[in-house]
């Protein structure tokens, strides 16, 4: 993905989203989706900012359909926060940058 963002899997969900102590943002995306092109800029510079406070990671819904399932993802991009291995908060939707920030303020403060 990048060097501030990571790709989820479900090979690796367990371990990465719900085995981490602290803030993990998961962005739920697909190839084919416009909205999900718009918000991976913000996506992206917010896991520049918050390096160290907020693992950010992103999972290709066509690539992961159990994940998808399991959490009810019914239209993307949708983001799902995890704090300490718990669902905390999600947003659905391509939403402004100041939005994402007070929830990560939020959840990390």
């Amino acid at each position: 993905m990048s060097e501030y963002v990571s790709e989820a899997t479900s090979a690796v969900w367990d371990k990465e989203v719900i085995g981490h102590d602290g803030v993990v943002m998961i962005d739920f995306w697909a190839v084919w989706c416009g909205p999900c092109r718009m918000i991976a800029p913000t996506v992206e510079e917010l896991a520049k900012e918050y390096t160290g406070k907020l693992k950010v990671m992103k999972l290709n819904t066509d690539e992961n359909p159990d994940v998808a399932s399991k959490y009810k993802i019914m239209g993307i991009p949708t983001i799902i926060f995890f704090k300490n291995g718990q669902e905390a908060d999600r947003i659905v939707g391509a939403v402004p940058k100041p939005q994402l920030k007070s929830k990560i303020d939020a959840l990390i403060g």
